[in-house]
């Protein structure tokens, strides 16, 4: 036998691709050579794969190997490929049977004296294997919890490179595949301890209100007050008054994570939605996704299913603000490099924070303020006209007074979720028959129109806004959205001309302070 042959998938983002990964034997001098447009971390993998091989007793210094991964044409990424090409070579020395190892997708990276380690994004790719019909898929106990959250596939773990090749050594043809260490099952991971809660807010009776409405109807939220108001405490208790996830987002908000490389210790099958909070500093690269080598995803897919949260809004860049606007309105990201564009999730809730003015005391009368009029104006007007047009929310979030805490924390969490769970659950029925679940993912074009169109005499108020340039038409189909969100919550089968003023307030309170 001088050809072996296996499978292996390779990524680009989230979208991957099985590999056929050969090798053949040929008489001449020594070599090892590999094709197939690998990168840096892959064309090394000859390297280790001898080193791998010597420690199980069989030298490759004198053969002359060819390994090709197919298609040819596509990229190849990472040390994943040490595991595949390790057995393909084995199936032309004769150490495994051909036919065994020909259908098995194999992932996982070699050490030089055969362990088999971990790699990034085993989840996507045991997915991509699973959607080609791929049955059985060896990854390193290590990312085996990750690769068992896919159904309808059998997942072997392997430790040691030497115990792979007896496992298939003892295999026969057509006999069901038995090789590897026992899959730990897939374990939830709660909360914290005492994780947070709505009740935990002094006073702030608008903002909770306006919080119940972005978890009810996936809306944008803005909020603009004075340090120490709540800001941050409000937009942290949001995730808690969202419905869990289905194990479906689950999985897509795992499959993100472990391109990142998270460990299966970190995996949370609680369906708790992810909440991320990058720091102003961040670059573009990091909110949006990017990388000069492998494109990563960014803090925008990381909040898939979840909440984005920027605290200090104005302090971010410009350009990282910006490229906000895309994702906002599809749902998706895609980063362009020279030979590929790489296409991430990005459907998740934005929260932006932000003080009155730099110094943060420009509230009230502003006795206390220091900051010049050119600076004032200069700080909020880094938070632009088109990315505020796509906040559905914007809310003033008033000074704490002695009263306010006086008069305690409102609502507990569960409380609040109850009603959200609810309001979503009469958008579900809505909206059956649509590819849309939210009220925020309707296009407005559908809500303008029959059945959903609403009287004249109901939408009258941002009628006449619409006609005084106060509301785009994006800012018009935004304040129906939330006008359905408020007769769901108030269990009212479609919105009133007061849902709709509401609505309208809730959208202008940001401009008119800014």
């Amino acid at each position: 036998m001088t050809f072996g042959s296996t499978r292996s998938v390779t990524l680009e983002g989230l979208t991957g691709a099985v590999v056929e990964v050969e090798a053949h034997l040929s008489g001449g001098l020594p070599a090892f050579l590999l094709s197939g447009l690998p990168d840096t971390a892959c064309s090394q993998a000859p390297s280790r794969v001898k080193a791998a091989a010597a420690s199980i007793g069989r030298s490759l210094q004198q053969d002359r190997i060819t390994v090709n991964l197919s298609p040819a044409s596509i990229p190849k990424n990472g040390s994943g490929f040490d595991l595949p090409i390790a057995v393909s070579v084995a199936a032309a020395l004769d150490l495994v049977p051909a036919e065994v190892v020909r259908p098995v997708v194999h992932l996982g990276e070699l050490g030089l004296d055969g362990s088999v380690r971990a790699v990034r994004g085993v989840l996507p790719a045991v997915l991509a294997a699973a959607r080609a019909g791929c049955t059985d898929v060896v990854v390193p106990v290590a990312n085996a919890a990750e690769a068992a959250l896919v159904p309808d596939v059998r997942v072997h773990a392997v430790r040691h490179l030497a115990d792979l090749i007896a496992a298939y050594a003892a295999c026969s043809p057509g006999d069901p595949l038995q090789v590897g260490v026992a899959v730990p099952a897939a374990q939830e991971v709660g909360g914290p301890v005492a994780p947070p809660d709505l009740a935990d807010v002094v006073g702030q009776e608008e903002p909770r209100r306006a919080l119940e409405l972005a978890a009810a109807g996936g809306h944008h939220l803005f909020l603009l007050g004075p340090p120490g108001s709540g800001k941050t405490m409000l937009a942290e208790r949001l995730v808690t008054i969202m419905p869990r996830l289905t194990r479906e987002q689950s999985i897509d908000v795992l499959a993100v994570r472990s391109l990142l490389g998270v460990t299966a210790a970190e995996l949370d099958l609680a369906g708790v939605p992810p909440f991320v909070a990058p720091h102003h500093s961040a670059t573009q690269a990091a909110v949006i996704g990017g990388g000069s080598g492998v494109v990563r995803p960014g803090a925008i897919s990381q909040a898939h299913h979840g909440v984005l949260f920027l605290d200090e809004a104005p302090e971010f860049k410009v350009g990282a603000l910006q490229a906000l606007r895309q994702p906002l309105e599809s749902g998706h990201v895609v980063v362009a490099r020279a030979r590929s564009a790489v296409r991430f999730p990005a459907r998740f809730q934005l929260v932006m924070a932000a003080n009155p003015c730099p110094c943060g005391l420009g509230f009230g009368k502003g006795v206390g303020c220091s900051c010049s009029p050119k600076a004032k104006r200069g700080y909020l007007a880094r938070l632009s006209g088109p990315l505020l047009d796509r906040v559905d929310l914007q809310v003033q979030v008033p000074a704490i007074t002695r009263s306010s805490m006086v008069t305690g924390g409102g609502e507990p969490s569960a409380a609040v979720a109850e009603r959200v769970a609810r309001a979503r659950a009469a958008q579900t029925e809505r909206w059956a028959a649509t590819p849309w679940r939210l009220n925020s993912h309707v296009p407005g074009a559908r809500l303008r129109r029959t059945p959903w169109r609403l009287p004249s005499s109901t939408t009258v108020d941002i009628d006449r806004a619409l006609d005084r340039g106060a509301l785009t038409l994006r800012g018009y189909d935004r304040v129906l959205r939330v006008g359905w969100t408020m007769a769901d919550l108030a269990g009212r089968s479609r919105p009133g001309r007061d849902d709709l003023g509401q609505a309208l307030t809730f959208r202008s309170q940001g401009a008119v302070a800014a």
